[in-house]
């Protein structure tokens, strides 16, 4: 198992520090897999709600305004690191990253704020659509895989690229769930 993980760190570190045409090609790859990820995990969901026969958990009205913090709050702060990555000449995808570390704006306060953003949304997803299985069980699930490859993969990528400065960047910031300072 390390070996794979090394051999993924590797590759994700030879693109990302590779040259500018091959980050141009794997930038929309990346994209649309990661894409067809989360979109599955939605639909997958709403099949098992069906399939298992599972109640709406929480009525329409409500639901619109309980889903509604979620989805504005997580798209906006997921919008936020998206345009901080491209305004330091980079993309959300970890194969054409911004030449430096970005450490101010959300990611003062969290080493990966686009994929707190992200399980924001997805829980508001579940939420409005009163899915048990994308609210309680997907979303969480995404969430744990999610930062297993932070921890094992990106990490490691990030240390190998940026060293030092990384490292430190790590020791004063949480991974996911921002310190109140």
């Amino acid at each position: 198992m390390k070996e794979l993980f090394e051999w993924i760190i590797n590759l994700v570190y030879k693109a990302a520090t590779g040259t500018k045409r091959i980050r141009i090609i794997l930038t929309p790859l990346f994209g649309f897999i990661f894409f067809c990820i989360v979109l599955f995990l939605i639909l997958i969901s709403f099949r098992l709600d069906h399939f298992w026969r599972l109640p709406e958990f929480i009525s329409k009205p409500l639901s619109i305004a309980v889903s509604a913090p979620f989805l504005i709050l997580g798209s906006l702060l997921w919008l936020w690191c998206a345009v901080k990555f491209l305004k330091t000449k980079g993309t959300p995808v970890p194969v054409n990253p911004p030449p430096k570390l970005v450490t101010d704006g959300p990611y003062a306060y969290s080493r990966n704020p686009m994929m707190t953003g992200l399980f924001m949304v997805l829980a508001g997803i579940g939420i409005l659509s009163g899915s048990i299985t994308l609210t309680f069980v997907m979303t969480p699930l995404f969430v744990l895989m999610s930062i297993l490859e932070f921890k094992y993969i990106e990490e490691p990528e990030l240390e190998k690229r940026f060293g030092q400065e990384y490292h430190e960047y790590k020791e004063r910031t949480p991974i996911i769930i921002p310190k109140i300072r």
